[in-house]
């Protein structure tokens, strides 16, 4: 099973599984993360690089593979990925090395499964 389906299948249904829970506080905060992504000041794109050069400087995989997932569907091409690679090492370090190899593993496979950009 590819990276790719084998994320979004496990992320869709634990998500499905968390929400079911019918909690308020963990619906709020899904619902508020949504909103937080949607276009404003900042369009949605930017939005989601944002989200990306965070997720690698606090070194979450599955957070770096979300925001990658809708950085492509977003159309974001793959210099611009690099750029947001580069800003994440910068203020990361070094340690965000190895999130960036799996970042640019993901990213291929993400290019190849669809079209690249």
């Amino acid at each position: 099973m590819s990276q790719i389906k084998e994320f979004n299948e496990y992320r869709s249904r634990m998500n499905d599984r968390i929400l079911a829970q019918d909690n308020k506080v963990l619906k709020r905060f899904w619902s508020l993360d949504n909103q937080t992504y949607q276009d404003g000041a900042l369009t949605e794109k930017t939005k989601e690089l944002l989200g990306l050069v965070a997720s690698m400087v606090l070194r979450c995989d599955d957070c770096i593979k979300y925001h990658l997932g809708t950085c492509h569907e977003l159309g974001v091409n793959t210099d611009e990925i690099y750029e947001v690679f580069a800003v994440a090492n910068l203020v990361g370090g070094s340690i965000c090395i190895p999130h960036t190899r799996r970042a640019a593993e993901y990213w291929d496979e993400l290019c190849s499964a669809g079209q690249s950009v």
